[in-house]
């Protein structure tokens, strides 16, 4: 099993999700707030893109890590993605 092991790397990927984290509090805001349908989708969206961002950003690590062979990697991606 591989970790995150550059700080950098696991700096940037903790930041972003915390920017996932305050969309998705958004998004609640709005339906609460009983927001325009079309808004909420829109930001819905845009935090799905964010979190995909997340995920290959961490396909990235794995491979850069070089634990994992490529056809895991590959195997990883059809699974998760």
């Amino acid at each position: 099993m591989t970790t995150v092991q550059d700080p950098e790397r696991k700096r940037a990927l903790v930041l972003r999700l915390k920017r996932v984290e305050g969309q998705l509090r958004g998004i609640q805001k709005l339906i609460e707030t009983d927001a325009d349908c079309e808004k909420v989708a829109q930001q819905l969206a845009a935090a799905r893109k964010a979190l995909d961002k997340s995920f290959f950003a961490m396909v990235g690590c794995v491979i850069a890590q070089g634990d994992v062979p490529p056809d895991d990697v590959a195997d990883m991606l059809s699974r998760f993605s």
